[in-house]
């Protein structure tokens, strides 16, 4: 279960960068939970040709992750709007989280 969430989260971040085939591979395992018979089924290949192309996607993510931070960024930011008492501030900080 947190291994689905930290994908689902480098998802949000990084979906913009992938191809049209990894994402649309990605929300049919991800956020549809269709099995590999399934989508391989739905997109005519095999099912060790799904399984191989989530793996280069979530190698991406990890490897998006790892040279730009957004997800330690932004749990860092959450750290600190945590932290503020300023209630205008920590409203605007919140907003570009």
């Amino acid at each position: 279960m947190e291994e689905v969430l930290y994908y689902n989260e480098l998802y949000d971040l990084y979906s913009k960068l992938l191809t049209e085939k990894q994402k649309e591979y990605f929300e049919d395992y991800y956020f549809m939970n269709l099995s590999f018979s399934e989508m391989a089924d739905k997109y005519s290949v095999s099912r060790n040709a799904i399984f191989k192309q989530l793996k280069i996607t979530k190698e991406k993510l990890e490897e998006f992750e790892t040279k730009l931070e957004l997800k330690k960024k932004r749990e860092r930011l959450i750290e600190i709007a945590s932290l503020i008492s300023d209630k205008k501030l920590k409203e605007e900080l919140e907003e570009l989280i």
